[in-house]
């Protein structure tokens, strides 16, 4: 199976190691939003029980990839999307599988016009954790950047 044959969560699967590592399972990825799910694994829990907080970073960090690439996959030849900076807040005990859901935080033809302009754009996209039972357990922010290619 070619890049552009694939799926975005198996494009992710198949580059990023951790994605790999973890398991996860690549639910939806739009343009509109990205649902990605960490499967609740004994290995991957911390002294209390639940999803290990880097492993929860991580989950949150490859949904705000999915909609990054599903985005913006077709400035790739042009560009490389980068993360910039991410902050994570945990609310509440995670037990049990949880799901990221990731939106982007500005308009895709805003980003593209910055591209075209010669700039490099930075945009953040929103991500939240969720238990199987809904209850929101953390909020992350990833800001990215499309670096141009030299």
């Amino acid at each position: 199976m070619s890049a552009d044959q694939m799926s975005t969560g198996e494009l992710l699967a198949a580059t990023v190691p951790m994605v790999r590592t973890l398991g996860l399972e690549f639910l939806e990825t739009t343009t509109e939003r990205a649902v990605v799910r960490l499967p609740d694994r004994p290995d991957y829990h911390n002294h209390v029980g639940g999803p290990h907080a880097g492993a929860m970073f991580t989950l949150a960090e490859s949904a705000s990839g999915a909609i990054v690439l599903a985005a913006f996959g077709d400035q790739l030849g042009r560009a490389v999307p980068l993360a910039v900076r991410a902050e994570i807040d945990y609310r509440k005990l995670a037990m049990g599988a949880v799901t990221a859901t990731a939106t982007l935080g500005r308009p895709v033809r805003d980003v593209v016009a910055e591209l075209d302009a010669a700039e490099r754009p930075e945009f953040p996209v929103a991500i939240a954790l969720a238990r199987e039972d809904g209850a929101v357990t953390g909020e992350m922010t990833v800001v990215w950047t499309l670096r141009p290619n030299a």
